[in-house]
């Protein structure tokens, strides 16, 4: 009886201690600090398992399809780039005020795990409900499950693209850019003279 109630008294103990340490206001949360080995790894578990608990029943579709890996890139561009960089681009401004550190989707080693089928189904998973207190968003709110494959399609692929390679992948066309026409008369040639429809 002696023992359980020690055991209690200690359970007790620490979480108040927990509960006064936390209410203090003494941790702190700047992103400019890192957090110790120990907090991190724990965080890190608690992030790595419960994603993989959450997704590991998507199905995955088809992400070698041309169509969508370039239907991704523009989304990508848009919304990802500025933490997870492109090709050429080693930091910005975004990315290196944020912590933990967004990983970096032009690094093979990196996206290597993406290619995985698990990979992609955390993936998606993230992209769609992001992660909380990370500055990850949850894009699941604005764009639906086939935009979503099509940046994890994407971001597989990124690694082994170039700069200009990226450009073309990741320019959104809209109407005004494809409605090249004026008054009937639309410019061919490429040297300003005007050919008739």
């Amino acid at each position: 009886m002696k023992f359980l109630l020690g055991i209690l008294f200690t359970v007790f103990v620490a979480i108040t201690g927990i509960f006064i340490t936390v209410t203090s206001g003494m941790i702190n949360i700047g992103a400019d600090r890192a957090h110790s080995p120990l907090v991190y790894d724990f965080l890190e578990t608690a992030r790595t398992r419960s994603i993989e608990h959450a997704s590991k029943n998507i199905l995955v579709p088809n992400l070698k399809k041309a169509e969508m890996i370039s239907s991704g890139g523009a989304d990508y561009k848009d919304m990802c780039a500025g933490c997870h960089l492109s090709p050429g681009v080693n930091s910005t401004d975004l990315n290196s005020g944020m912590y933990p550190k967004p990983p970096n989707f032009t690094e093979a080693d990196i996206v290597k795990r993406y290619q995985k089928e698990a990979g992609a189904r955390q993936s998606f998973w993230a992209i769609k409900h992001g992660i909380m207190a990370s500055g990850m968003p949850a894009w699941g709110a604005t764009h639906d499950d086939d935009r979503i494959w099509a940046m994890v399609a994407f971001i597989r692929s990124l690694p082994d693209l170039n700069e200009n390679r990226y450009t073309m992948l990741t320019t959104r066309l809209d109407d005004s850019m494809l409605d090249m026409s004026f008054d009937g008369e639309m410019d061919m040639s490429g040297d300003g003279s005007e050919m008739q429809h």
